[in-house]
Formats: C-alpha cells, structure tokens, sequence
C-alpha cells in the first residue's frame, strides 16, 4: 500500500478554504467587515509570505466558532460549500484524487485549515481521512482555541505521524509516498515523502523544486 497526501489550499483546491470562509462569514454580516476583512488579508498575505503566526491566526480563525451554535455553524457551511468551495474544484483535482483512490493507497488530506471548515471538503473529495487542525470543543461547543499541535509548517509532520500511529502504521510502512503542495510552509512534510509534488507552487517552492527535480503539476483549469 501507497501513501498519497493531500495539502488543500491552492492545491486541490483552486483558492484558500480559510480566505473564503472569513469572507464568507463577512459576507453573510456575521463577521464585521471594516473590522475583519483588513485582518483577514494581512493574515493571508503573511501565509503567502512563510511568515504566519499561526497561533494569532487560530485566535482570528476560530473565535466565530464559539459564538454560534453548532446548527447554525453547520447550515452556514453547507451554504459555504455550494457557493464558494465546490467551485474551486476542478476536474483535473477530482481525477488526480480518484487516481489514488482507485490504486487503494492510503489517502489523507493534511491542512492548517481547521478540521471544521474542512471535513466537509474532505467528504466532497471522497477522501476518507483528514488530518486538520482541530478547534477545541467542550460540551459539544467550539472554545474558539485549538487543541493540540496546529498541522502547520514542520506541525502537519508531528500530526500525520499521530495519525498513522492511531492505525497501527508508521511513515516506513509505505514503500512509495506522496504529498501534493502549493506552498512553501509544506516544505518540511514534502522533504520527507519519496514522492513530493509541487502543485502551481508559489515561488519559492517552484525554486526549490526546480532545484531538486521533484515534478512541477497543475491542477488548474
């Protein structure tokens, strides 16, 4: 058996499920925009930049969490995921996945993004395993804080191998490994697969990938 992971943002997805759920909540009046849209862009212009301090950005995140009851989190989302996210997947992203899927390998998504926003996308993909960050709950409520290590930069190795651990397995369980990715934060979890992937990478990891010869792809329409 394979191992095949899945970074999310700009990757399988043409757009950033993090970006637009923000704007999506400022959209819909529940986050204030002259407030929140400025906040949102920073932080995304910092992801961009490999300069995000992800603690502040779970703190932005996840804080609309915690105000509103899971019904309505949920009835957003579904709203969120025909609107805004269905159409960042392409076919060349539907395929590449079922490829993988149909070889029976093992198959995860790993992403910063926060197990909420993106379990849904997760199950759209047909993808059965997600490693995410994960926002912290008590009594069935989001706290507004995550839980444990975010999957972010050298973090998403920390998790994967918690995951795998939890199945019984372990990174050399594998023979060949994957990870597809847009971006320069992956880089630690891509030097450690056989297999890594530059996906419309943005320039530093096109540089490095170039550099290393690891495959150049698209999954853009």
């Amino acid at each position: 058996m394979d191992l095949v992971l899945f970074d999310l943002d700009n990757t399988l997805l043409n757009g950033d499920s993090d970006f637009a759920w923000a704007q999506f909540l400022i959209a819909k009046g529940v986050l204030d925009r002259e407030v929140q849209e400025a906040k949102n862009i920073a932080f995304y212009e910092d992801y961009k930049a490999g300069t995000l301090d992800i603690f502040a950005f779970l703190d932005f995140q996840l804080a609309p969490l915690a105000r509103h009851p899971r019904a309505q989190l949920d009835a957003w989302h579904r709203e969120f995921l025909d609107t805004a996210i269905r159409p960042m997947i392409t076919p060349q992203a539907r395929q590449l996945v079922d490829g993988h899927l149909a070889s029976g390998a093992l198959v995860a998504i790993v992403t910063a993004t926060n197990s909420f926003v993106t379990g849904p996308i997760a199950r759209e993909f047909r993808i059965p395993h997600l490693v995410a960050t994960i926002p912290a709950q008590e009594n069935g409520a989001f706290t507004g804080k995550a839980r444990g290590v975010p999957a972010f930069q050298a973090g998403k190795i920390e998790r994967v191998d918690a995951w795998l651990e939890s199945l019984g397995l372990y990174a050399g369980s594998f023979e060949r490994s994957w990870f597809y990715s847009d971006s320069r934060n992956d880089l630690p979890l891509l030097e450690r697969v056989s297999n890594p992937i530059a996906v419309d990478p943005d320039d530093t990891l096109h540089a490095h990938a170039v550099e290393r010869g690891w495959p150049v792809i698209s999954l853009r329409a």
